[in-house]
């Protein structure tokens, strides 16, 4: 595993995700019930940043078209999104949150 810090834990909060681009992947890194996750930051159906949607009770909504996603699972719960979203492995050292590069590469999301 090749691991890259996204972000520090400060950054990253309930209500206020964290957005990065990493190997020209646009990732988001939330936080659910004090537990992080990395999943695609943009919606499949249209170019929107999902770390720019609303969160709530462990699901994104997406800014532009109500497309809503599992932020734990990457599935998609309500259309227009077309597809459940990547998920991306991370871990947090110290105060310092890591994706795992090598899962950006070649990583396809199921059909919804």
């Amino acid at each position: 595993m090749q691991w890259q810090t996204l972000c520090v834990t400060s950054q990253v909060r309930d209500d206020y995700p964290f957005g990065a681009k990493v190997a020209d992947r646009d990732v988001g890194v939330f936080l659910v019930d004090g537990e992080y996750f990395a999943i695609e930051n943009i919606c499949p159906h249209a170019y929107a940043l999902l770390s720019q949607g609303f969160v709530e009770d462990g699901k994104v909504e997406c800014p532009l078209h109500e497309a809503v996603f599992d932020i734990r699972t990457g599935a998609c719960l309500r259309e227009p999104g077309g597809r459940n979203l990547r998920t991306y492995p991370l871990r947090v050292q110290g105060d310092e949150i890591q994706i795992d590069l090598s899962a950006l590469v070649g990583h396809v999301a199921e059909p919804a």
